[in-house]
């Protein structure tokens, strides 16, 4: 109509937010994305004579229907789902645990003990394996001296030399490493719950261990759920302390063995053993295969009922 100016604005691109994601883009690309599919590229070839053919799905043929291949793949991913529950029943309840104590505001010298529990997360896998392989030998450990100190010597085994309990030894390890992580996560949470919340409840007379039952947790789920999901990815990417404490065989015989191991033992070679890229790569591809259906159950299961939980 005449008299009516119609103005119409083209959207803007934002280049700053270009900008500064594109260093971050390009070597996450760099880094991840481009090795990710070249591993699931490699895991679809074979060396035949030197010379390197595509062989389509053969290689997972051969992992999931040789029966060589097949055993130490189920024996690798069983345990890798034991190392996962051992970290989800243990390190993440006491980790929350000692996040709730922590965060009582009378509780003294809070912030030494903070630091104490969270210090062993910053040790390197080779330091802490090697250290408890020596608190833990029947030779030369400490632990025997100092179980006898208390009475409990014949409680003592070498439990990283018995097929029954390395993996759950070395597990236990690990959540000694790294039960500062999810301490902190919940500590965190924990405070930033709003005092109004609190107060109320004490009003309607809900405090001590009933306050963080009906109150704290129900408002830190999300957090324990990204807690959670982060324990399985970690632990199915779990390499470094199993290598340092037992070697790339994962001993004693294989009783202590995961995908990262077998993966390495596979990709790599070891000792006599020949190093196969290609069924390396497709232990790699059925790694992330795990992981990702993992992360898909907990973003579309668990995430969503939590959301529900709390509207």
């Amino acid at each position: 109509m005449p008299g009516t100016a119609v103005s119409s604005h083209a959207p803007r691109i934002r280049w700053h937010i270009v900008v500064f994601l594109a260093p971050a883009v390009l070597v996450y690309t760099a880094v991840m994305i481009l090795p990710l599919f070249d591993t699931l590229r490699l895991a679809l070839y074979d060396e035949v004579e030197g010379q390197r053919v595509f062989v389509g799905l053969e290689n997972f043929r051969t992992l999931f229907g040789d029966p060589n291949w097949s055993r130490q793949f189920w024996n690798a991913l069983a345990n890798n789902f034991w190392f996962f529950l051992i970290h989800m029943a243990v390190q993440n309840p006491i980790g929350i645990a000692l996040a709730a104590i922590l965060s009582n505001p009378r509780l003294r010298f809070s912030g030494f003990y903070r630091s104490a529990i969270f210090i062993p997360t910053i040790l390197s896998f080779v330091i802490v394996g090697f250290a408890w392989k020596l608190i833990l030998s029947p030779i030369w450990g400490i632990a025997p001296g100092m179980l006898d100190a208390i009475g409990l010597k014949s409680l003592f085994a070498p439990w990283l030399g018995r097929e029954e309990t390395a993996l759950t030894t070395l597990a236990l390890i690990s959540v000694w490493q790294f039960v500062g992580i999810p301490m902190m996560l919940i500590y965190a949470a924990l405070l930033s719950i709003p005092d109004e919340i609190l107060e109320a409840g004490e009003c309607d007379g809900v405090t001590g261990f009933s306050a963080f039952w009906k109150i704290k947790l129900p408002l830190i789920l999300p957090s324990i759920g990204i807690i959670s999901i982060l324990t399985f990815v970690a632990n199915f990417n779990a390499f470094d302390l199993i290598y340092a404490a037992q070697g790339a065989l994962a001993g004693p015989d294989f009783s202590s063995d995961i995908l990262g191991t077998f993966l390495y033992r596979t990709f790599f070679g070891f000792q006599l053993q020949l190093g196969d890229p290609h069924m390396g790569s497709a232990i790699a591809s059925a790694m992330f295969a795990v992981i990702l259906i993992g992360v898909c159950l907990y973003l579309f299961g668990i995430q969503t009922r939590i959301r529900r939980y709390q509207l």
